[in-house]
């Protein structure tokens, strides 16, 4: 790997870290539930944008693997989420 490219994959994990930083701030403080739903919406999809940015640092196939599982539960999570905020119901 280039030192530039390194250097721009470090610069790329720090900002990914401090914006995972202000969404769980949000989780924590946020006034409502959708503001924390959204938050946690945020957080996996920055989890995703990690694990795609290590496996490219990295070469790893099992990463973007990994990339993938956290995407298909993400989704799943966001729906079970929304349809309990919006009917106060869990899914059967």
């Amino acid at each position: 790997m280039s030192p530039l490219l390194a250097s721009a994959v470090d610069l790329t994990l720090a900002l990914y870290a401090l914006a995972v930083a202000l969404a769980l701030t949000r989780v924590l403080r946020g006034p409502s539930a959708q503001d924390r739903v959204l938050a946690l919406d945020l957080i996996y999809v920055l989890g995703l944008l990690v694990l795609l940015v290590l496996g490219i640092r990295h070469a790893s196939r099992m990463l973007f693997e990994a990339a993938l599982l956290v995407s298909l539960l993400s989704f799943v999570g966001s729906v079970a989420l929304a349809k309990f905020l919006l009917r106060g119901e869990a899914i059967e």
